[in-house]
């Protein structure tokens, strides 16, 4: 047989890497990132979660404390160095947070809930919230995207619950149809758009469920955003402004948290967005 009459090369479509890489793959990518997670969330049966939200630029006092005495020493800039150990302060707060909240979902008679703590999957506060969690031997989870600069996910996920989107929002329905709680630590841009996506989908009731939110670090939320301002312009109500709580203590926002849980979300099976 010659080469003019070889039979051409075929793919089942399933397997056809340049229709699914193409621009008319893009449902079926899409249908992916939602039903791949469900898959892997229904093995395990994991149905609430509560979200850490914060800046993957947060180290541990441990790494910034390193960092100042290296600035010390005249290896690195001093004041950068010195913000970063302020700052370490939130990472160590989420870890202890989580790793609360872990041992008390796993203290839970009765039901079948698991409150599992979960993040972007990504260093600094992720890391933090994930670290807790498996310090408490608990199962957590981490939603990672694929960007330029992409960092690896985080050690401390739990492996089967490691995921990573190309879609964002793929990645945030799966962030908000779980969660039954958020904690938000101070973060940029990312934390900020994160924030104010569950808070929008809250005020307009496109989630109907209860979900508090706790806006831990409250000098920096202060500084950073004027809630009150929002009111008093009339852009939004002034009972907006309860939708989170804010808080500068482990204790307060556990005592919260679990408050809430304990009787809305215990209380109402099945409860989703």
């Amino acid at each position: 047989m010659n080469k003019q009459n070889k039979p051409p090369r075929t793919h089942k479509a399933y397997r056809n890497r340049a229709f699914l890489d193409s621009r008319d793959g893009r449902p079926l990518r899409i249908l992916a990132e939602y039903l791949e997670p469900e898959t892997r969330f229904d093995r395990l049966r994991v149905r609430d979660t509560i979200i850490f939200f914060g800046s993957a630029r947060t180290t541990s006092r441990e790494a910034a404390a390193a960092a100042v005495a290296a600035a010390r020493r005249g290896t690195a800039e001093l004041a950068a160095a010195e913000t970063r150990l302020r700052m370490s302060r939130y990472y160590e707060d989420a870890r202890e947070l989580a790793g609360r909240l872990t041992t008390w979902s796993k203290s839970l008679e009765g039901t079948d809930r698991r409150f599992v703590i979960c993040t972007g999957g990504g260093p600094g506060i992720m890391e933090a919230a994930n670290r807790g969690a498996a310090e408490a031997k608990g199962l957590n989870i981490g939603l990672a995207i694929s960007m330029p600069l992409e960092e690896p996910v985080n050690p401390y996920v739990t492996r089967q619950l490691a995921f990573k989107f190309h879609y964002f929002f793929m990645r945030k329905f799966w962030f908000a149809y779980l969660a039954k709680a958020a904690v938000v630590m101070p973060g940029g841009f990312g934390t900020l758009d994160e924030l104010f996506e569950v808070l929008t989908l809250i005020q307009t009731l496109k989630i109907r469920k209860r979900l508090p939110i706790v806006l831990f670090g409250s000098e920096f939320w202060h500084q950073v955003i004027n809630f009150e301002a929002l009111a008093n312009h009339g852009v939004i109500d002034e009972s907006d402004l309860d939708l989170f709580f804010r808080t500068d203590s482990v204790d307060r926002a556990f005592e919260f948290i679990t408050g809430e849980l304990t009787e809305h979300t215990l209380a109402s099976p099945g409860a989703t967005l």
